[in-house]
């Protein structure tokens, strides 16, 4: 199980989380990975960065909206698969 978490707080929130959070349920849905990934959001996460915090199992990265695709098949598909 692959564990996303996406800071939904008021920075993050202004970068776009809502929309990377809703990017990331597609394609979850898209892939049927509803079973092995975890999604969840959480207020500040003390890690502000240029875009919306987000971590994978633990690794911090910064994805915006427009990146949002390329970062769940690089960072959270690509787990899955391997």
């Amino acid at each position: 199980m692959v564990k996303v978490i996406v800071c939904i707080g008021s920075y993050c929130h202004l970068k776009g989380s809502k929309q990377v959070v809703d990017r990331f349920r597609e394609l979850i849905a898209r892939d049927h990975l509803e079973d092995q990934v975890e999604l969840a959001g959480t207020f500040c996460m003390g890690i502000c960065k240029d875009d919306v915090s987000v971590t994978v199992d633990g690794e911090s990265f910064s994805v915006s909206p427009d990146t949002a695709d390329s970062f769940f098949a690089e960072h959270i598909a690509a787990k899955i698969s391997a």
